[in-house]
């Protein structure tokens, strides 16, 4: 599948399955339609479906190893579902390229940061121009959104604190303009502080009209931006809904209550 095959996607209005009056509200940036999907023949998601709307932060929550990171490797195409359906902006996509998800707006920040270490941090975020946004709009953006990154501006990345890299990270997706932006682990390794700080920054993204599916093995700071959340064990989608709903459920579930 190549790039011209599939949907622009605007964060602000994701292209609706059908228009005009009386078509109904306008589908989801992404959809999950009973996904399976795995390694060697052996099934790690077993039947997941799941939505994320634009402006939506949605948590998908679990323990180590229930699939989480699988879901995310499906959503940006680096691994592909056995069966069901992976779709964006009202078309399925199963198949598509990583780099052909990337261009029509679909940004995965995965776990480990990601950064380059031996470039300073006006580097890595040059390394975004790609997407066609200039250095300076670039610049802008990230410094805005964290200030302590114009002080490092010129300091290699592999020498900044983990919440400055993941800092960085998270200003490297934002380079591309992403409409879904796909957060593995945001908080790992990382002290309360800076979480509270980073999540901060993920709610404004939410705001200006930006998807986000969130995965995170501590739930209570996802919960807190979310809209909504799921809990995953052993590859399924086990309960959905409201985080105060699922809040009351995470006892029970992988938290071991």
């Amino acid at each position: 599948m190549s790039t011209t095959d599939l949907p622009p996607v605007d964060g602000a209005s994701p292209r609706p399955s059908g228009s005009g009056p009386g078509a109904g509200p306008p589908a989801p940036l992404l959809e999950l339609r009973e996904v399976h999907a795995g390694y060697g023949g052996i099934d790690v998601l077993r039947g997941v479906s799941l939505e994320v709307g634009a402006g939506e932060v949605v948590a998908l929550l679990g323990p180590n190893g229930a699939g989480k990171t699988t879901t995310l490797l499906v959503i940006a195409g680096l691994l592909e579902a056995t069966t069901g359906d992976v779709v964006v902006a009202g078309r399925r996509v199963n198949g598509a390229s990583p780099a052909d998800l990337a261009r029509c707006g679909l940004c995965l920040v995965p776990e480990g940061r990601g950064v380059f270490p031996n470039l300073s941090v006006r580097e890595n975020l040059k390394m975004m121009t790609y997407a066609g946004r200039s250095m300076a709009e670039i610049e802008a953006v990230a410094y805005d959104r964290f200030p302590r990154l114009a002080d490092r501006r010129g300091q290699t990345a592999g020498t900044l604190s983990g919440g400055e890299q993941q800092m960085l990270a998270l200003a490297r997706g934002l380079a591309t303009d992403p409409a879904l932006l796909i957060l593995d682990e945001l908080s790992i390794g990382l002290a309360p502080l800076i979480v509270e700080e980073l999540y901060a920054r993920v709610a404004e993204v939410a705001a200006e009209g930006v998807a986000i599916l969130v995965v995170e093995q501590f739930a209570e700071v996802a919960l807190g931006v979310a809209d909504k959340a799921a809990i995953m064990i052993h590859g399924e989608i086990t309960h959905q809904g409201p985080p105060d709903e699922i809040r009351t459920v995470l006892p029970q579930t992988y938290l071991g209550g």
